[in-house]
């Protein structure tokens, strides 16, 4: 085959190559936001082995909040009281 046939295919690979990166991309940026973010990963095992315990129920923990008022839930801090 010759090369002015093979030019018009790699063309066409451009906008697939395109959408691909920007995926990995995405997927790359996200983890990293969720690693050094997120409260309930765990990096450093020996410094706090168990982060959830720490966590503040009045923070919201999702990724997207609206309108939503955060209060404890009043069973688990009774039984927070009593482990404690």
């Amino acid at each position: 085959l010759s090369a002015p046939l093979l030019l018009p295919s790699v063309f066409q690979l451009i906008p697939l190559v395109g959408v691909v990166s920007f995926a990995a991309v995405g997927a790359l940026a996200f983890s990293a936001y969720s690693l050094f973010s997120k409260s309930d990963v765990i990096i450093n095992k020996s410094g706090n082995p168990e982060p959830w315990e720490t966590i503040d129920p009045a923070k919201p923990q999702k990724l997207l909040t609206i309108h939503q008022k955060w209060k404890p839930i009043e069973e688990l801090e009774n039984v927070k009281k009593l482990t404690k």
